[in-house]
């Protein structure tokens, strides 16, 4: 860095030394994404990707010699998660942001943490296991969403001759399926395993199939920013190698979680295993 002073290094965009500087760090965290980061019953910011934020606070205060560093929290949605950590106002957010090159052009991407595919949701004991089972069979998928263009270009290449339905919301998706007017219902598997969990009778619906179209979630970091990226990538590594990221993922994809005490019963997936080997911060396209 030579000579330039720190507020210059500050207004360069370098994160740890515009919170070392002014004493505070900003972590952006999400209303409803369960169980990445959304708000528990009292109104606090909870969840995985929260969890790891704070681990990556932790480190931080070590990196900027400030034990006193104050962690204030701000709501972000998708559409603004973007705009409001490049003008500064937040420094990280840990939620469900996909990692792609589109958005690489504005905002850096850490280690990926996450990874989700289009999956159905089936009832327990159909024999539903890849697309090519649902030839000729009603599908569902929610209007407006990626997973629904993607299942309908696969059943005009593939010609499939699936009948393929666009309900207005997930709920609606599901209640489909359950119902018996949908043999299936394609979304992230994510999605789905939250709705299954949620419905009145969990064990007689079943997340099936090889991820279609898998996108990797990861934490958001601004751009030009390398030594916050290895301070936040350095902490993932470790955390995948001492089975600490194993531990938070049991406890919030395999366990009961708050407000209401459902367990997701999210497996991890081949992605994610292979990646804490792997330390992969790649873009899905």
């Amino acid at each position: 860095m030579g000579m330039i002073p720190e507020l210059a290094q500050a207004q360069a965009g370098g994160t740890l030394d515009k919170v070392k500087a002014s004493g505070t760090i900003t972590l952006a965290y999400r209303e409803s994404s369960i169980p990445f980061s959304y708000l528990d019953d009292k109104a606090q910011p909870v969840g995985f990707g929260h969890e790891i934020c704070l681990k990556i606070v932790d480190e931080v205060k070590k990196a900027t010699g400030r034990a006193d560093l104050k962690v204030a929290l701000q709501s972000v949605t998708s559409a603004n998660r973007i705009p409001l950590l490049q003008n500064g106002t937040i420094d990280i957010e840990c939620g469900s942001t996909t990692n792609n090159s589109a958005r690489g052009k504005q905002v850096q991407f850490a280690t990926n943490y996450f990874y989700t595919g289009t999956r159905f949701l089936v009832k327990t004991g159909t024999t539903i296991k890849t697309i090519d089972d649902l030839k000729g069979k009603t599908v569902v998928s929610t209007a407006g969403t990626t997973n629904f263009q993607i299942l309908r270009n696969l059943n005009e290449q593939n010609k499939l001759g699936m009948d393929l339905i666009a309900a207005k919301d997930h709920a609606e998706s599901a209640l489909l399926v359950e119902s018996g007017r949908a043999v299936a219902f394609g979304m992230d598997d994510i999605l789905l395993y939250g709705l299954r969990a949620s419905s009145q009778n969990p064990a007689s619906l079943a997340v099936v199939g090889e991820p279609i179209q898998v996108e990797p979630y990861a934490i958001m970091l601004r751009l030009d920013d390398p030594a916050f990226k290895k301070l936040v990538d350095t902490t993932l590594a470790n955390l995948m190698a001492s089975g600490e990221f194993t531990k938070l993922y049991t406890k919030w994809f395999m366990s009961p979680i708050p407000p209401k005490g459902i367990n997701l019963n999210a497996p991890m997936s081949k992605e994610l295993v292979d990646n804490m080997k792997a330390l992969s911060d790649k873009p899905a396209t």
